[in-house]
């Protein structure tokens, strides 16, 4: 049974994984790109497709590895944003790394709770058999 809070934190994740897909194909193809006309740099939001069902569904392990995959976003967003000449190419990716925040913490905060329960299950378990193997 999910909370309210979960189900923001599940919103916030799908919408700023979107944001971040729509983000990165119009940074590449229309307002900065590195080549005029476009760089084939906008295939950076092809690995951003591959977990958006999963994200959509709710599925913990999808959540799970890409709260970690979009740190590389995370980073490339910073290193644009403090390197590029350009100044609006430069708050692009300070917008980028933003917007992989947002992400993370809403990804975190919504399996949070998943995680309590299997940490307390785990214990649980690790309890029945100290209880078992004592006798």
């Amino acid at each position: 049974m999910e909370t309210t809070m979960q189900k923001y934190f599940h919103w916030g994740a799908i919408g700023s994984l979107v944001t971040l897909i729509v983000w990165c194909v119009l940074w590449e193809m229309v307002l900065a790109p590195l080549k005029p006309g476009g760089s084939w740099l906008v295939l950076k939001a092809a690995p951003l497709l591959l977990p958006l069902y999963g994200v959509w569904k709710r599925d913990i392990y999808t959540l799970q590895w890409t709260s970690m995959m979009i740190l590389l976003y995370f980073t490339e967003g910073v290193v644009r944003g403090w390197s590029d000449i350009g100044s609006l190419s430069s708050w692009l990716g300070w917008g980028e790394a933003a917007v992989v925040c947002v992400y993370f913490v809403c990804a975190v905060l919504y399996l949070r709770p998943y995680k309590r329960a299997a940490k307390k299950m785990a214990r649980e378990l690790l309890d029945k058999v100290k209880v078992n193997t004592v006798k």
